[in-house]
């Protein structure tokens, strides 16, 4: 059989000769589902459709009845960078723009990628046509007839229709579900050969089919014309308030330009919520060639820093449409109380811009040359204001997937920060003005085949760096541990982003309020000049459509800086156990690292804290920093529960306590017992009453001997240390990617933790699914869905998002 036009294949795998190292390029390939191709013609297929009258009779309305079904099992699969063959459905202008062959996640990528983003980079269907997207509903003669048998997404829905999926166990082999699978996109004309090819392999792919309404309603809209209205504009309560936040941004003194600048560099990939809006209302912040009052007309620049273009260009507040997956969904309040805490950080302070900074890339990557002139005290305490929004933005990240930045870091950790109140040095604006240069960026490089800068020109930067911090280090006096906690950031006793949990899932990422779990094996403890990097290297010099030296680039100097947050965790323990616990968390990493990256050690040995009791140092250290942080470790749980940093009261009915008590069971399995567990697992509890079932998360955290290696696979023997996984357990939702659902009743809960925690075996493991678990062929599966999408909506209005349901494993 002939192999259907379009077809391509990229392995997960590709490595590359970087000097003396086989480089493991972080990324992941783009799911396969069963997506247009186009060939430049818009040739209708072979079979003919008749279309029964009731399809036509009534009309179909997109906002309420077409939208929740394209939400719930469409964009759950196709909502972001990541979506199979770039059809994103979680808008109309996604549908209208189509398809694309080209993959937007290419490790191998020699040369820069042209941006391909939704409302930004083209600005009509013609525009996409010429980019090379191709059309997936009718663009020819408009009947009935002829918009669904010209279109591409008919075609696939109505081959599910006519091959359903199995019922029960696991979905046969010829499913293809692996990050590394085959994309196969058939064009118009190829849908008839693709269908004889795979007939299993209709939409929704690898999942149960629509319900016979949900069908009927697609299908009657598309033969319809596949219409919808234009989207709404801000609403009464919102449109005051662009117009002050407009006015605001726009303001044309000196120092409102340059703090106008630094707040759009850390704000542009927020979905903005205004104070007293709707839930669902969000905003992006953009640079416009158009000033307020008039139409936005975006400059599609790829990173915030770069040049404009226009010597006046306005910042503007535009209406985010798209609906909202929760994997890229990174909320940031506005209201009057933020305003006037812009004003009290940088426009109260007295202190002169003489002149702006350029756009010139080595400059403008540099946060710490162009922003010079604002008070460093008052940008700490800005990125510490939300330090959950801004590590969230390079954990979770904008472009969906974050494996760059996760690939280097532990599957969970603790996140803390250095009081802004205190003298420490490196958040001292005289010592970040002396070392701004060697500050410097690699992604000022931009996507430059010159690979070898980032062990020449960077390392040489950050080991000035590090040795200039060490001189000031070894000066340092050396406190009791009890004083010593006062270096370490409170939240000034009422705001919870003082400790974060960062839950690493393989390539996707979340961040929860507090310290979540157990003890983990490493934490971090960030300072401004960190803090300000991590940013700019992952977040705004960051490119998803940068060549492979970028990605390179990016994944080595993300090593130095996780490093480099770990050692200041390790330098409130004694010194004469930092080593041993250091090279205790990587066995096997620091010394083939450190023969690449020879970073100055001597600070290991210079005594910074005193009073330590036991023989524990570390957990020791641990209890010092919950007991610091304990003023906002309530509202913390509350926030990531419900939303709100005032919950209603837990329940504490008996059903309730026993639930708790049987999840807390399972929170204990560790080790190899866990090898057949994904990386995270819903648990629905029903309750008597179901309006009472409760939601749990189960997170497996994989233990690794490093987390630097250049040449060893995720799993690989030498790299995972399987018997040091384990489980965390929590009572809400945490990750947006799902690989599993678990259903219980409350009656069985405690033969539930206990069945969970006698797997030993994938055998018995399958053996648990077939009596909790809900496989993608169990005809339950969109219902428990739903629950799971409702519960998370119901529980943080605004911060919910659609979950992302493509990497659902086939168990």
């Amino acid at each position: 059989m002939r192999v259907v036009a379009g077809r391509f294949k990229t392995s997960i795998k590709t490595r590359v000769l970087v000097v003396t190292l086989l480089a493991l390029l972080a990324g992941s390939l783009l799911y396969t589902l069963p997506l247009p191709q186009h060939d430049g013609n818009n040739k209708q297929a072979s079979t003919d459709i008749a279309i029964p009258a009731d399809l036509l009779s009534t009309p179909v309305d997109y906002e309420h009845q077409v939208r929740p079904v394209l939400e719930r099992r469409c964009v759950v699969c196709h909502g972001c960078y990541d979506a199979p063959c770039q059809l994103k459905l979680s808008s109309h202008e996604g549908l209208q723009r189509g398809a694309s062959e080209e993959a937007v996640y290419n490790p191998a990528r020699i040369d820069a990628m042209q941006p391909t983003r939704l409302f930004v980079d083209a600005k009509s269907t013609a525009e996409w046509r010429s980019r090379g997207f191709h059309p997936v509903l009718n663009e020819g003669l408009k009947t009935p007839e002829q918009n669904l048998n010209n279109s591409v997404l008919y075609r696939l829905l109505k081959l599910k229709r006519q091959h359903p999926q199995p019922h029960s166990k696991r979905l046969p082999d010829n499913f293809t579900l692996g990050l590394n699978r085959e994309q196969t996109c058939p064009a118009l004309d190829a849908v008839d050969e693709f269908a004889e090819e795979h007939p299993s392999w209709g939409m929704p792919y690898a999942m149960p089919d629509l319900s016979e309404q949900e069908y009927q309603t697609l299908v009657s809209w598309l033969a319809q014309g596949a219409r919808a209205p234009a989207p709404a504009g801000p609403s009464a309560a919102v449109e005051p308030q662009i117009n002050r936040w407009e006015d605001f941004f726009n303001r044309t003194s000196r120092k409102q330009q340059l703090v106008s600048r630094y707040l759009y560099e850390h704000l542009f990939h927020a979905h903005i919520h205004f104070t007293d809006s709707p839930a669902r209302e969000f905003y992006r912040l953009v640079r416009s060639r158009t000033p307020p009052g008039q139409g936005i007309d975006e400059i599609p620049t790829v990173r915030p820093y770069d040049d404009p273009g226009l010597a006046r260009f306005y910042y503007r507040l535009r209406k985010y449409v798209p609906s909202i997956v929760v994997k890229n969904h990174i909320v940031y309040e506005f209201s009057g109380q933020r305003m006037q805490r812009y004003r009290e950080l940088f426009l109260d302070p007295v202190y002169k811009v003489q002149k702006l900074p350029s756009y010139q890339p080595e400059t403008a990557s540099n946060p710490f040359k162009t922003f010079i002139d604002l008070p460093i005290k008052s940008r700490y305490r800005f990125l510490l204001d939300d330090a959950h929004f801004f590590v969230e933005g390079f954990i979770k990240g904008p472009v969906c997937r974050g494996q760059i930045a996760l690939d280097v870091i532990e599957d969970r950790f603790w996140v803390m920060f250095f009081d802004p109140e205190q003298s420490v040095f490196t958040n001292d604006a005289q010592f970040v003005g002396k070392v701004a240069d060697d500050l410097q960026l690699p992604s000022e490089r931009r996507s430059s085949l010159d690979i070898t800068s980032i062990w020449t020109d960077y390392w040489k930067r950050q080991r000035r760096y590090l040795e200039t911090k060490q001189a000031m280090f070894e000066k340092i006096n050396t406190h009791d541990i009890g004083h010593a906690m006062g270096y370490i950031w409170d939240g000034d006793g009422n705001n919870p982003n003082a400790a974060l949990t960062v839950f690493r899932h393989f390539d996707s990422g979340s961040v929860s309020y507090g310290l979540a779990g157990v003890n983990p094996e490493t934490a971090w403890i960030i300072d401004y000049p960190l803090f300000e990097r991590i940013h700019y290297l992952l977040v705004a010099g960051y490119n998803v459509y940068g060549n492979l030296v970028h990605q390179v680039n990016t994944r080595v100097y993300m090593d130095f800086l996780r490093m480099e947050g770990e050692d200041y965790f390790l330098a409130f323990l004694p010194a004469d156990r930092r080593k041993a616990i250091r090279d205790s968390w990587y066995s096997g990493l620091r010394t083939g690292v450190e023969e690449l990256f020879n970073a100055p050690q001597a600070w290991l040995q210079v005594e910074s804290v005193s009073g330590y009791r036991t023989d524990e140092p570390q957990q020791e250290l641990y209890q010092y920093i919950k007991e610091r942080v304990a003023t906002t470790t309530q509202q913390a749980i509350n926030i990531n529960r419900c939303g709100s940093r005032n919950c209603l009261a837990d329940s504490t009915d008996t059903d309730s306590v026993r639930v708790d008590k049987a999840m807390n069971e399972i929170a204990r399995i560790h080790g190899a017992r866990l090898h057949a567990f994904p990386d995270v697992a819903y648990v629905r509890v029903r309750m008597d009453k179901p309006e009472q079932d409760l939601a749990y998360t189960l997170v497996r955290n994989n233990a690794y001997k490093n987390v630097s290696s250049f040449i060893a696979d995720e799993h690989d023997r030498d790299r995972s240390d399987i018997d040091q996984d384990t489980m965390t357990v929590v009572n809400w939702l945490e990750g947006s990617y799902p690989n599993f659902f678990f259903s219980v009743p409350v009656s069985e809960i405690d033969a539930f933790a206990r069945h969970c925690a006698s797997v030993r075996t994938k055998q018995e493991f399958e053996a648990f699914v077939d009596k909790y678990g809900v496989r993608r062929t169990n005809t339950a599966f969109w219902e428990l869905a739903d629950w799971f999408q409702d519960e998370l909506a119901r529980k943080q209005p605004v911060r919910a998002g659609l979950l992302d349901l493509n990497r659902y494993q086939n168990r």
